[in-house]
């Protein structure tokens, strides 16, 4: 079994001691970024950690790698990174804004929740667990290009339903010059990216190495739809975001790729961009039902 891959799932149980710290750590979630008591989050992911040192320790499991030996699984850095890339995150606001210094702030704050976590597992616990397989699971079948013309299709008949009823597009700046609408394509598709590279790639695959795929999944659907939360999809935006999480982590388990998951986001990400673009400007892009 490589270190990416997860024990079989006959192994990993759900109600097991290691369900304590890995749903504390994704609880702080909605501390941190729904409910933004940042002090009190941080309290949580302290108790996550602290309660996987103690699972690890009582199973038996080296928490430091030993020397020049292959690194065994360990929940207390999995929800050690798990617990990093939250933290990095929080130290920012989310507020979606579109001038130099928040382009700045994103960069630092959503690139270092990604970075650290993956230069610490490779280089400092040398146990690979986070990876990111652009390449993986072959040449797309005819059920994965018709979920991506599936998801245009629900996107455009939702999504200006949802931001525009709501008002929720108010959390987003107004975009009424060139240059505006250009730096929110840009920021809605970087953002979107992260989310496969953080959510998926970092939360799903740490979890799911001690967790059933399902249980794991729910758990990385807890943090992201909590970051969305402060980022803009709020009013009833769980509704679309919940399901949208699980499905990615689901899509991530069937095809091992990616690049598919993050096109899926892209395209989804797309008409959320015109979205905006529209309600922002009426009549500018007249292509939505509302």
């Amino acid at each position: 079994m490589t270190a990416h891959a997860a024990a079989p799932e006959r192994v990993r149980r759900t109600w097991t001691p290691a369900l304590v710290p890995a749903a504390l750590v994704c609880l702080a979630a909605p501390v941190l970024f729904v409910a933004q008591v940042v002090w009190l989050g941080w309290i949580v992911l302290a108790v996550a950690v602290a309660s996987a040192v103690l699972v690890d320790l009582r199973a038996g499991t080296p928490i430091v790698p030993a020397p020049r030996s292959a690194p065994v699984p360990s929940l207390a850095r999995d929800v050690f990174l798990v617990a990093l890339g939250q933290f990095v995150v929080s130290l920012i606001p989310l507020h979606a804004e579109l001038d130099d210094a928040a382009f700045v702030r994103f960069t630092l704050g959503l690139g270092g929740a990604v970075v650290l976590p993956y230069v610490l597992s490779r280089f400092v616990f040398r146990d690979r667990a986070i990876r990111f397989p652009w390449r993986g699971g072959g040449r797309w079948a005819w059920w994965q290009w018709a979920w991506l013309a599936g998801v245009i299709v629900l996107g455009w008949l939702i999504l200006p339903f949802y931001f525009v009823t709501s008002g929720v597009y108010m959390n987003w700046p107004v975009v009424d010059t060139p240059e505006l609408i250009g730096r929110l394509f840009v920021g809605v598709g970087a953002v979107g990216i992260w989310d496969e590279l953080f959510f998926v790639c970092t939360v799903f695959v740490l979890l799911r190495r001690h967790l059933p795929d399902l249980t794991a999944n729910v758990l990385q659907a807890i943090v992201f739809v909590s970051f969305l939360w402060e980022l803009g999809y709020q009013a009833w935006g769980p509704v679309l975001t919940i399901p949208f999480a699980l499905v990615q982590g689901f899509l991530f388990l069937r095809t091992r790729s990616l690049w598919y998951i993050v096109t899926v986001h892209l395209l989804f990400d797309a008409v959320v961009f015109g979205v905006l673009v529209h309600a922002h400007n009426p009549g500018l892009v007249s292509i939505f039902l509302v």
